[in-house]
């Protein structure tokens, strides 16, 4: 089969802390994505999200890519690739300026957004977004798009998200070790969100919870703007560890045994169920009742779903999420979490399938994807704002720390 042009290709790069995903799309006339391949493969070089092998690391995004290559019948030459981990940091920040011709133009939001983001950082931090949440013009507030409006002053309030210099080069590092360029670098959860919340759960107040290998990450949205973003290192990966220890089986057999059996509520396992535990060394295998795998799984999701609730009231926006609270992420698929979820909040609780791609129905629409798909429907609002084809996105994408260091130069 020959190979498709890559002109309308963008990928998205998932490099978690137990896998890493490759997912192709091609953008069609009609501004609609359609997955054309997809590649995963086990992750090793990372923990809580950030990069502590290169070398692994990169060879796990290779085995990816290549995967998805071939499935897809192109050539990757860039990707868009997610950021996470504990380094992650955010808060909201606003900038006022006088409206240069009494009409609001694109170089005035430039310049608002330039104000916005003239906050101290620490040295070892670099911004890795500006979201505009509303502009301001003249004392009237809530507007979504200010160009074209009249008025003296606009005020721009945006959430501001970092993250550490280091862990954003080595996974740029890594990406290109395997010969891709980098198109973007995006907060993971603010990526998911493109691609399992809905507007009006974000009119409305809702919480994106985003439970992976080695970290959840949170996102609240309210009035249709993103609010707050956390990310918390308790994930997947501990709950392997508890039954790994907890039930003396190897941790592969663990995670298989988290996969196939587990249920994050005890009254929901079946006690006359049981299940086959390999045993450490030469021993020989064990039978256990469900119920037992549950009673260790439990007080994991729920110590987990007690940090959300914890830092959803540090936020202030415990009281405004009254679409309640959206679960994705492949450790979020587990029976019983989103029912534990729900008696733990007191909220209406759903699990977040991706949606707003075609092709590969069965393999995208999974929790576990929804950085993927998300990171390819943030590709494409860069690519409608700018106006331009894929390869003219980099410039758009640019990141906030580049900006700001470009706007130094030119007045000093």
């Amino acid at each position: 089969m020959g190979k498709r042009t890559d002109r309308n290709i963008i990928v998205g790069l998932d490099i978690g802390t137990s896998k890493v995903i490759a997912l192709v799309g091609e953008l069609k006339d009609d501004q609609s994505i359609e997955v054309i391949g997809i590649g995963s493969a086990p992750s090793r070089g990372l923990k809580h999200g950030v990069v502590v092998n290169i070398d692994s690391t990169v060879q796990s995004i290779q085995r990816a890519i290549e995967q998805a290559e071939l499935m897809a019948g192109v050539d990757i030459h860039s990707v868009y690739t997610g950021i996470a981990g504990s380094h992650v940091r955010s808060l909201n920040s606003h900038g006022i300026v006088a409206i240069k011709d009494k009409e609001v133009t694109s170089g005035d939001i430039t310049r608002v957004m330039d104000a916005a983001q003239a906050v101290a950082l620490p040295a070892d931090q670099r911004i890795v977004h500006v979201i505009p949440q509303e502009y301001v013009i003249d004392n009237q507030d809530g507007i979504r798009d200010p160009i074209g409006m009249s008025g003296v002053r606009l005020e721009a309030r945006v959430h501001i998200v970092t993250g550490a210099e280091s862990a954003a080069q080595n996974v740029q590092k890594c990406v290109q070790r395997c010969g891709l360029e980098v198109e973007g670098i995006v907060l993971e959860q603010w990526a998911s969100s493109f691609a399992v919340l809905t507007e009006d759960e974000k009119d409305l107040g809702v919480c994106l919870v985003d439970i992976g290998g080695g970290t959840t990450d949170m996102a609240v949205f309210s009035g249709g703007a993103l609010r707050h973003t956390a990310v918390i290192p308790i994930a997947g990966d501990q709950v392997t560890n508890d039954i790994a220890v907890s039930m003396r089986t190897p941790t592969q057999y663990a995670e298989d045994i988290k996969i196939r059996y587990a249920c994050a509520l005890s009254q929901l396992a079946n006690s006359d169920d049981t299940i086959e535990v390999p045993s450490v060394g030469d021993r020989p295998p064990r039978r256990l009742a469900r119920q037992t795998l549950a009673e260790i799984v439990e007080p994991r999701y729920e110590e987990l779903f007690g940090l959300i609730r914890d830092e959803l009231r540090r936020s202030g926006f415990e009281e405004a999420i009254a679409a309640g609270l959206v679960l994705t992420g492949g450790s979020s698929r587990m029976e019983g979490a989103v029912e534990l979820a729900e008696e733990v909040f007191h909220v209406p609780v759903r699990l977040g399938i991706p949606q707003g791609v075609t092709g590969l129905g069965d393999v995208v629409r999974n929790p576990m994807n929804a950085t993927g798909v998300g990171l390819l429907l943030y590709a494409r609002a860069q690519f409608s704002e700018g106006g331009g084809g894929i390869a003219s996105v980099r410039s758009e994408i640019k990141s906030a720390f580049s900006k700001v260091k470009d706007w130094l130069h030119s007045y000093f």
